[in-house]
């Protein structure tokens, strides 16, 4: 008989990570980096950061406001990387 211990397996975790780095490279395949080489859109966040976002910082200014969204699927990702690894890595108390 089973222990009846933490509803998450290490085997389940390890699963799950596997199958969340799946779901956000797929987005991933067939992109090709570096292209286009040269674009407009650096000089637009130069010249118009600070009077659209009120930002001082241009760097502050596309990662919190211009790319946002970004930002918030990285610290989504790195949060359920340190979750699954929390997981992996816990004692159960028997």
């Amino acid at each position: 008989m089973k222990e009846a211990g933490s509803i998450f397996q290490p085997r389940f975790a390890i699963v799950l990570i596997v199958l969340v780095t799946i779901i956000f490279l797929l987005p991933a395949f067939g992109l090709t980096f570096g292209a286009p080489e040269a674009t407009m859109t650096d000089q637009y966040y130069i010249d118009h950061s600070q009077t659209e976002t009120g930002a001082n910082n241009v760097v502050s200014a596309v990662v919190f406001d211009f790319r946002g969204f970004d930002t918030l699927g990285e610290a989504t990702v790195l949060f359920i990387a340190v979750l699954g690894v929390a997981m992996i890595f816990r004692r159960t108390h028997k």
